[in-house]
């Protein structure tokens, strides 16, 4: 008997859940990029049924009220100041690494002030074992998370990003100087405000990140990448799960085959490179049936559609694109569309390319190994954490024409073999479902605050925790 009584005390210790504050500048999967990573794990813990908090900026209220009706009592808010909205209009001109270390850095301050005594109230009215900080994503960026009374997590960062330095002249002397100077100084700043040097813990995506992280931190540092997916939104395609596809029959004697479809879902900014992206898939148009959907909005748009209309590839649209109204053109520009689309897309595709230059995650990614696609992507940053040979192409950013002829080899290699397509389509699921979903994601974060708050273990070990089956 006494042993059963062991053993149900051992049980009972190991599912106890503790009581946890989210604590971020934004919460939204409008916004997309960091934004969605607080949201994910309040929605995923509640989900749960795990006693969670969040306190974030009061923009982003309108969808989370939308979004957790039911839980929207637990969700606190930043009012938006006069000086909010002083500091947004004043970066919105600037480009966007400097706007982000400079006024954006001191909005975030800003949220960060107010919401210590929101924190505090939390802490003491519910009892709060922990707190969470999961973005800002920079490892440079201070936090004025510490003295709460309780322990704080922060991260996954993500960080220490540059150009490859064969593109390092796509960045203006005055962002460089502006980004050598922050990162120079980032170690005093995080000694005036000492959030990350208190932290119980920091997490981190990737060695590149760590090895950016303030000096004084690198004790109680764990690697754990940083973005998830939703596998209730992004669904395998029919013929990765073992059903047929219409779309994927082979042709009638005499009939028009299919094109291959390749699909970029990103904004349309000059590091994403899809100018590259167009040059590399005009080099296939001669001699395959292929086509190139990119969804994504943003200043280099009108600039793209030019390229890619001087190229021969596009004319503007008169009518919607679907999958039985398909289009004349070989480049598709779709604008920005939700995410509901943007996975019918993907199902819809054949295979996805990223060529960023400058990508310390990359979502879609995972996105797209989800649904089952093959991906190629430049070898630099996020994706290279995501990808490997089962599952994808990596192209190394050698040069401008480098990576153009290697992008376009990519291309060709998986428009001609439609078996490589459904084998690394079938492994970037797996890899997706047993490590990148949130459902497990949540249980390893879980597991991490639990192991902070048991100080007698040791955060340097692996982690330990059952992968979450998937269906």
């Amino acid at each position: 008997m006494s042993n059963d009584k062991t053993s149900d005390s051992a049980s009972a210790t190991k599912v106890a859940r503790p009581r946890i504050l989210i604590v971020a500048e934004n919460a939204s999967a409008k916004f997309g990029g960091e934004a969605a990573l607080p949201m994910h794990y309040f929605r995923k813990f509640r989900a749960s049924q795990v006693e969670t908090w969040l306190i974030v900026h009061e923009r982003t209220r309108a969808e989370l009220n939308n979004l957790f009706p039911q839980d929207f009592d637990r969700i606190y808010f930043v009012p938006d100041t006069v000086w909010h909205r002083l500091l947004w209009n004043l970066a919105r001109p600037l480009p966007r690494k400097l706007a982000n270390m400079t006024l954006g850095f001191l909005m975030s301050l800003l949220s960060q002030l107010i919401q210590r005594r929101l924190i505090r109230q939390v802490v003491r009215q519910h009892q709060v074992d922990i707190i969470h900080q999961p973005i800002p994503v920079s490892p440079k960026e201070p936090s004025m998370i510490f003295g709460m009374g309780v322990p704080v997590v922060i991260g996954p960062m993500n960080g220490g990003m540059n150009y490859p330095p064969a593109f390092q002249s796509m960045e203006s002397w005055l962002v460089r100087f502006t980004v050598d100077m922050g990162r120079f100084f980032a170690d005093w700043m995080n000694m005036l405000i000492p959030g990350k040097r208190r932290a119980a813990l920091l997490l981190v995506a990737n060695q590149r990140t760590k090895a950016a992280l303030p000096r004084g931190t690198g004790s109680k540092v764990v690697e754990l990448v940083e973005n998830g997916v939703d596998l209730a939104t992004w669904k395998p395609k029919p013929e990765i799960v073992g059903l047929s596809n219409e779309s994927q029959k082979a042709p009638v004697a005499g009939e028009t085959p299919q094109p291959i479809r390749f699909i970029f879902v990103g904004r349309l900014v000059d590091w994403k490179a899809v100018d590259l992206l167009i040059e590399a898939f005009s080099r296939l148009t001669p001699e395959l049936p292929v086509s190139l959907e990119i969804i994504g909005d943003g200043i280099e748009r009108s600039r793209l559609e030019a390229q890619a209309q001087r190229l021969g590839l596009w004319t503007k649209p008169e009518a919607s694109i679907t999958q039985a109204n398909p289009s004349p053109n070989r480049v598709e520009f779709l604008g920005w569309l939700s995410q509901a689309e943007c996975a019918q897309h993907l199902q819809w595709a054949d295979v996805m390319v990223l060529p960023s230059l400058w990508e310390c995650g990359g979502a879609v990614v995972l996105e797209a190994m989800a649904v089952g696609l093959p991906v190629i992507a430049t070898n630099w940053g996020g994706p290279a954490d995501y990808l490997d040979e089962s599952c994808g192409i990596l192209v190394d950013p050698v040069s401008r024409e480098g990576l153009i002829a290697g992008l376009a080899s990519a291309m060709r290699q998986l428009a001609v073999d439609p078996e490589l397509r459904l084998t690394m389509g079938k492994a970037g699921r797996e890899r997706v479902v047993q490590q990148f979903n949130w459902d497990v994601k949540a249980e390893q974060m879980l597991c991490l605050y639990q192991r902070v708050l048991e100080t007698s273990l040791d955060l340097a070990e692996v982690l330990v925790t059952e992968p979450v089956q998937s269906a």
